[in-house]
């Protein structure tokens, strides 16, 4: 096990700056994950800390070791990709062992670490098939298998299981977990994939354009963003932003000339709400209630999930269909109802004109 910590990474591909500047330290067997759009650098810093790329400055340490010009070989992580880059005419145990007999390991000890590991992510009964005879979840859990052999300080993944379908990547989000519980070794995961995020991570790492936006638990990113870019990026259905203006003389918060509500109805006071431009509030914070309480709208679009329904309302005075998600119980309403929108006070999230969350004094 090992701590990795990154110090003034930079990253520059000619005139265009990747990664202007980076500092961030996971923790010694922590299941640290990095989320973020397409683009945004995730992958690079990934391939930086793995040594497949070459940085631009700053420092990589890995264990307390520096280890910035060190080859991919010394730094003692081990990398599984988004393709499973298997060798098609080896056996799912040559696949495993092959770089502990590159490393110079004998025949038995590789053989006994390929048994080990294979049983822990049941392969057992493939080791003598070859890729082509395997499933995609099969394949994956074998390129997961080959970097498990290796017992490296530290487990990167990028993107792992954006090939597999749905089910398999609940099935392999369930298995990495595991791993990670049973191993307690330090892992870093690449996706753009949201739930993933949330569910594997000890913490996140939100990147947007290079930098990044917030580091937390996943909850703590959920309940508290930074911004209204980790704001809108985590969660789902995304949480819904308003822009508002105040009056002060009368206390309360204007979305347009005849729609208002107290800002005591928002749990904020005045003076607070005077810093802000838009409120956010996730979609299971809005109850919907009868027309004249609250904000009025008319249901443009449902949704049903079987254990609840994304309601999509139409403001009037408001560009974008705010979202409500029920639970089944409450899942009784038709597209082209009027209906009222109350938002819970403990839940409003408010952001000034940088986009920067304030907080209620």
């Amino acid at each position: 096990m090992a701590a990795i910590n990154l110090k003034g990474v930079t990253k520059h591909f000619g005139e265009t700056v990747v990664i202007p500047g980076l500092d961030l330290e996971v923790q010694d067997g922590e299941f640290m994950v990095f989320v973020g759009p397409s683009g945004c650098g995730k992958s690079t810093m990934l391939r930086m800390i793995a040594g497949l790329e070459t940085m631009t400055d700053g420092q990589i340490s890995i264990g307390g070791e520096d280890v910035s010009a060190k080859g991919p070989s010394e730094r003692g992580a081990a990398m599984v990709f988004q393709s499973y880059a298997l060798y098609p005419h080896m056996t799912v145990a040559e696949n495993m062992g092959f770089g502990l007999r590159m490393s110079g390991t004998s025949k038995s000890d590789t053989a006994k670490l390929v048994n080990e590991t294979a049983e822990r992510l049941q392969l057992t009964p493939l080791l003598q098939r070859y890729p082509k005879q395997l499933s995609g979840g099969q394949r994956q859990r074998v390129a997961i298998g080959r970097a498990i052999v290796r017992r490296p300080k530290v487990f990167l993944f990028d993107e792992p299981l954006s090939n597999l379908d749905a089910s398999l990547r609940v099935q392999m989000r369930i298995e990495l977990a595991k791993m990670h519980a049973d191993l307690k070794t330090t892992m870093i995961y690449v996706t753009h994939d949201q739930t993933e995020a949330m569910t594997l991570g000890n913490r996140i790492a939100v990147f947007n354009q290079g930098r990044i936006e917030q580091v937390g638990t996943p909850m703590d990113l959920y309940r508290s963003p930074a911004n209204t870019f980790v704001a809108q990026f985590l969660g789902s259905p995304k949480i819904n932003v308003l822009p508002y203006t105040v009056d002060a003389l009368n206390h309360r918060v204007q979305f347009d000339a005849t729609t208002s509500i107290a800002c005591a109805d928002l749990g904020w006071k005045t003076s607070d709400l005077l810093g802000g431009v838009v409120f956010a509030v996730r979609p299971e914070s809005i109850r919907l209630c009868a027309p004249g309480a609250g904000l009025q709208g008319v249901i443009e679009f449902t949704e049903q999930l079987g254990d609840s329904t994304i309601v999509y309302v139409r403001l009037p005075w408001h560009a974008d269909l705010v979202t409500v998600k029920l639970s089944q119980q409450q899942s009784s309403y038709r597209m082209g109802e009027t209906v009222g929108l109350q938002l819970d006070p403990e839940q409003v999230l408010v952001f000034d004109a940088h986009k920067q969350r304030l907080t209620c004094a």
